[in-house]
């Protein structure tokens, strides 16, 4: 653990706070797109199979969960609560979010460290979360109407990305042997 990943586990969990906050008290679900979070529930999920099976830490354990519930609950609080999916615009949500999970599947198929169930699948949420935040932004450019909370969710994902960029440079220069070039 080090600075670089604790802000971006803190600023991914703030995203996730603020996402919730606004579909949760405001009860909208407007400006969201309900395919980018169904591809982070996706990406959570593969990701973490080995939740169960092997324990790291309970800051790891519970980042897991949190990141797992959360997701999940905001793809069922835009599909099914009865007042916040009377907000979700699936008119202008219209990016094509299977065509992205199968050519990050190929992709994990064919380059990963191990080819394991749960290395491929791992390597495939890493591929996946590259491109899930693109039907987000699609949505934002057709709409041209981002409200503050959809604006600070979208720039925390960002910064989120860009601290876990840092943390690998950083592992790397200081850490003997780590090189994970997935």
């Amino acid at each position: 653990m080090n600075i670089f990943r604790l802000a971006g586990d803190m600023t991914h969990l703030a995203s996730v706070l603020v996402l919730l906050l606004k579909i949760h008290t405001i009860k909208s679900c407007a400006g969201i797109s309900l395919k980018t979070q169904e591809l982070y529930a996706l990406v959570f999920a593969t990701r973490y199979l080995d939740l169960f099976i092997s324990y790291i830490s309970l800051y790891n354990t519970l980042m897991k969960l949190i990141f797992l519930g959360s997701s999940f609950s905001i793809v069922w609080y835009i599909r099914r609560h009865k007042i916040v999916r009377r907000s979700y615009d699936k008119d202008q949500d219209t990016f094509r979010h299977y065509f992205l999970i199968l050519p990050c599947l190929l992709l994990a198929l064919i380059i990963h460290e191990k080819f394991t169930f749960r290395e491929v699948m791992w390597t495939f949420s890493l591929y996946l979360e590259a491109v899930a935040i693109l039907p987000q932004l699609v949505l934002l450019q057709r709409t041209r109407n981002i409200d503050n909370l959809t604006g600070q969710y979208v720039l925390l994902l960002g910064a989120y990305r860009s601290l876990y960029i840092l943390n690998w440079i950083y592992r790397y220069f200081t850490q003997p042997h780590y090189v994970h070039w997935i």
